[in-house]
C-alpha cells in the first residue's frame, strides 16, 4: 500500500498550467516538516530540489507523498552552511540554479502555547541560522527571494530585540517585507495567523512586494469539509494503518472522559476546545497529543479530520506514531496559503 502511494506521488504537480521541467525555478525547504509549505510552491510551479527537517517522521511523510526521495534529516543547528551546500549539490546538481529558499524554523521559543518560551530558548538560534544560510545561498547560488514563517508572537515586545537582530541578518542582501496572514482568508477553513517574512533580492527592480489578497469567494468553515466525512477508526494496540477504512489517518483516540457522554465541553481552558460547525476553526495546534474537539462533542477529531482543517489535499498521508502525526499536522503551513505566496512570488519577483 505504502509503495503504491508513493509511486504515484501525490503532490498536486500541475505539469500543463505551471510546466514543471529542467527550466522551472529551484528552491531548497528548510524545516520542511509534512510538507505544508513545499505542496503549495509546487503547485505554483516551483521545483522543489531539496527538503530537510530534523525529524524523521516528517521526513517519512514528506517523501511518500513528494516524489524524488528528496527529503532528507538533517539537524541544522549541527550542520555547517557548507555541509549543507554540499549536500545540496549532491541532489540537486553542480552548479544548481537555486531560486528561493522556504521555511519555517521551529517556533516553540515564541509560541503561545508553550507556557516556558522565553527569547533565548536554544531553538530559536534556528531563525538565525536561516538567516546565516540564506545570505550565503545568495552569494553561492544567485538565490532570489526566501520565505520565513513563524507564529505572531515572534513580534511581542520580550522578542524585540531578537526579532531586530534577525531582521538586520536577512536584510543584508535582500529587502524584506512582513506580513500576519489568517489561513481563513485563503479558503482555508482554520484561524490560523502566522507571520511571512518574504525577502526579495536587492538587485531586483521590485519596488514593494504585494502578499496575496484574501480570497473574494465565501469563507470557509468546518462544517464545509468534514461534516460528510464517515466515523473514523478509534486507536487500539493492534491498529495497523492498512486496515483503517477511508483514508490511512482517519482515526483519533478512543474518548474516555465523562464529557464525551454528555457532549458538553468546559468553558475556557485548552484540553477541550470544541469546534463550532459553522465557524472556521480554531488554530490547528494541540499539545499532549489532546486534538480539538469534533464540533458533535462526541469525540476528538481525527487526524485526517484535521489535515482537512489545514487544507491538505485528500491523498495526503501521514507518517508516524500518534504524537509523531499530531505534530506534523499542527506544524504544517496550509498549503492553499502556501500556494497563493508562492503565486505572488512567481508573478513579482521571477
Amino acid at each position: 500500500m505504502e509503495a503504491s502511494v508513493a509511486d504515484m506521488a501525490i503532490v498536486e504537480r500541475k505539469t500543463e498550467g505551471n510546466g514543471l521541467s529542467s527550466n522551472s525555478h529551484k528552491v531548497v525547504s528548510l524545516f520542511c516538516g509534512a510538507g505544508g509549505l513545499d505542496l503549495g510552491f509546487t503547485n505554483a510551479g516551483f521545483e522543489v530540489c531539496y527538503a530537510a527537517d530534523y525529524d524523521a517522521a516528517a521526513i517519512k511523510t514528506y517523501n511518500r507523498n513528494h516524489p524524488g526521495n528528496l527529503g532528507r534529516v538533517v539537524d541544522l543547528l549541527d550542520t555547517t552552511v557548507e555541509q549543507l551546500c554540499d549536500s545540496i549539490i549532491e541532489t540537486c546538481g553542480e552548479s544548481p540554479e537555486i531560486s528561493g529558499i522556504i521555511g519555517g524554523p521551529p517556533c516553540q521559543g515564541f509560541s503561545r502555547g508553550n507556557v516556558g518560551r522565553h527569547a533565548e530558548d536554544p531553538r530559536n538560534q534556528l531563525a538565525l541560522k536561516y538567516a546565516a544560510i540564506v545570505n550565503s545561498f545568495y552569494h553561492k547560488f544567485g538565490l532570489k527571494f526566501f520565505v520565513f514563517e513563524n507564529v505572531p508572537e515572534i513580534r511581542a515586545q520580550k522578542n524585540k530585540s531578537f526579532l531586530e537582530g534577525l531582521r538586520a541578518k536577512l536584510s543584508l542582501n535582500f529587502d524584506i517585507y512582513e506580513r500576519e496572514l489568517n489561513a481563513s482568508n485563503y479558503q482555508v477553513a482554520q484561524a490560523r495567523r502566522r507571520l511571512f517574512i518574504v525577502g526579495v533580492h536587492k538587485s531586483s527592480s521590485l519596488k514593494s512586494f504585494e502578499f496575496p489578497a484574501p480570497s473574494p469567494l465565501k469563507e470557509k468553515v468546518v462544517v464545509d469539509v468534514i461534516d460528510d466525512l464517515p466515523d473514523p477508526v478509534y486507536l487500539s494496540n493492534d491498529l495497523i494503518a492498512e486496515s483503517i477504512p477511508y483514508h490511512q489517518n482517519h482515526w483519533t483516540s478512543r474518548p474516555k472522559s465523562k464529557r464525551f457522554q454528555t457532549g458538553e465541553m468546559p468553558v475556557g481552558g485548552r484540553s477541550f476546545i470544541q469546534l463550532d460547525w459553522n465557524k472556521p476553526s480554531r488554530t490547528v495546534a494541540y499539545g499532549n497529543r489532546e486534538i480539538h474537539v469534533h464540533p458533535n462533542g462526541r469525540r476528538r477529531l481525527s487526524i485526517y479530520e484535521a489535515l482537512q482543517l489545514q487544507g491538505f489535499p485528500f491523498k495526503y498521508v501521514l507518517e508516524g506514531n500518534m504524537s509523531q502525526q499530531v505534530k506534523q499536522v499542527s506544524n504544517a503551513v496550509p498549503p492553499p496559503v502556501a500556494e497563493k505566496i508562492a503565486e505572488s512570488i512567481m508573478k513579482q519577483v521571477l
